[in-house]
């Protein structure tokens, strides 16, 4: 898994041998379950979440109702709402199957800063990345229609319709289990 982690990073920065032992040195790396919740509405989080193996779920409860907000796999990150802050989270992060993860906090992360600038410099840069992601993503949800939502899963991840759940899916893009099976039979008559 540290491979598959510098080999991400070095896409980024050059990391020297001290760098790469002080990120192994950190004893971050967690095996989790499908279905393990990591973080639940109203609990208290210092932590941030990378994926190096598997897929993390953020979802709302909303009248005893699951609404997927995102999905994160492989070499993408989360840090929850709440970390930043320091109020409860208003959301779940929750394992959608077995996963590797990488768990670092403000106070781990600070120390590293401080011994090693580039990773600062790293942080800003994934973090830049992801902010653009999500406007897009957001963009793109507000002015398309489901079936749009769903073909641009199937163009941008199509990961997702063999990992997560229909009902997850079918969340995270607004709309009913039914109406996912409505859509995914119309475009298969399309063809």
């Amino acid at each position: 898994m540290q491979k598959l982690l510098f080999d991400f990073l070095s896409k980024y920065v050059s990391l020297t041998e001290d760098e790469m032992d002080a990120i192994i040195d950190l004893d971050t790396f967690q095996t989790i379950k499908k279905g393990t919740i990591l973080l639940k509405e109203g609990q208290h989080s210092q932590d941030g979440y990378f994926v190096l193996k598997g897929c993390l779920r953020t979802y709302y409860m909303i009248e005893g109702e699951e609404k997927t907000t995102a999905f994160y796999t492989e070499m993408e990150g989360v840090t929850p709402n709440c970390v930043l802050s320091k109020g409860p989270s208003e959301y779940y992060v929750a394992a959608t199957e077995d996963a590797i993860i990488s768990v670092s906090n403000q106070a781990m992360e600070t120390d590293v800063f401080d011994k090693f600038p580039k990773f600062e410099k790293l942080c800003r840069i994934l973090s830049e990345k992801l902010i653009a992601k999500q406007q897009i993503n957001f963009d793109a949800f507000k002015t398309s229609s489901p079936e749009q939502r769903y073909l641009n899963v199937l163009q941008k991840r199509p990961d997702l319709i063999q990992r997560v759940p229909q009902h997850q899916l079918a969340s995270y893009l607004g709309i009913k289990p039914q109406s996912l099976s409505r859509i995914r039979a119309r475009i298969l008559e399309k063809k």
